[in-house]
């Protein structure tokens, strides 16, 4: 696995930077002092104690004393899995007083706005929320190219909640998508990097730019047209 993958993961669970840096100078070296830690690490004595009181707190780093000096260590790489339990432990405690004290106004025709990797994650993550069919049109393997990991991930998901998909694609595509599905076609000649994703009261659009952007329109009339376009499309796309 690519060193940065496992930064990159690491970070997404809430590592800092130094974390990281520590952390997997510990995993790759085994019992060390904090002064070759933070040589190893490239990181300045302070900002590496800093960080082994952070891993140590998540029982990620554990240490004993010989003497008068402190060997560090990390725990079994599988200390993670049981890290990332614990928080989803912590979060769902707290998710009923938060959804108690939930005063957020439901607004007619509202429309947020995402940037980024991040941004489509959660454009996604809201079909799966909403659990109701999603018609797709213009897709074309943006998610699998740019994403691929998470691709894997989203598709499972679809599977698992059993959300139906219909998608129009061009001919040239070849897509893995929800169970069960429907997909027709569209000629090679029809290009876009905006994927339409149509759900519930729902429009979402994920624009694959350099940076892809995302926009969520919440709007029962606007989905209602949009799935009215979607239905034409449908009739006279092709099937296979």
């Amino acid at each position: 696995m690519a060193e940065d993958k496992i930064e990159r993961t690491l970070e997404k669970i809430g590592f800092s930077p130094n974390e990281i840096k520590v952390y997997l100078t510990l995993n790759d070296h085994g019992s060390t002092k904090a002064g070759r830690v933070a040589k190893l690490a490239k990181i300045d004595r302070s900002s590496c104690y800093n960080a082994l009181k952070m891993l140590i707190e998540k029982g990620l780093v554990s240490y004993v004393s010989i003497g008068k000096v402190k060997w560090f260590q990390a725990t079994g790489p599988k200390r993670l899995l049981d890290y990332l339990k614990e928080q989803e432990s912590d979060v769902e405690q707290i998710v009923p007083e938060l959804h108690a004290r939930h005063k957020a106004a439901k607004i007619e025709g509202q429309v947020r706005m995402f940037k980024g990797y991040k941004g489509v994650r959660t454009i996604l993550q809201d079909i799966l929320r909403t659990g109701k069919e999603n018609d797709v049109f213009g897709n074309e393997n943006q998610l699998e190219e740019r994403m691929p990991e998470y691709h894997g991930q989203f598709i499972r998901q679809l599977k698992e909640r059993n959300i139906f998909v219909r998608e129009i694609v061009r001919e040239d595509r070849v897509h893995e998508t929800a169970n069960p599905k429907k997909t027709r076609y569209v000629p090679k000649s029809v290009e876009s990097p905006v994927v339409t994703n149509i759900y519930g009261e729902k429009i979402a659009l994920i624009i694959w730019t350099d940076e892809p952007e995302g926009i969520i329109i919440e709007n029962a009339s606007a989905a209602k047209a949009y799935r009215s376009y979607f239905e034409f499309m449908w009739e006279h796309a092709k099937t296979k």
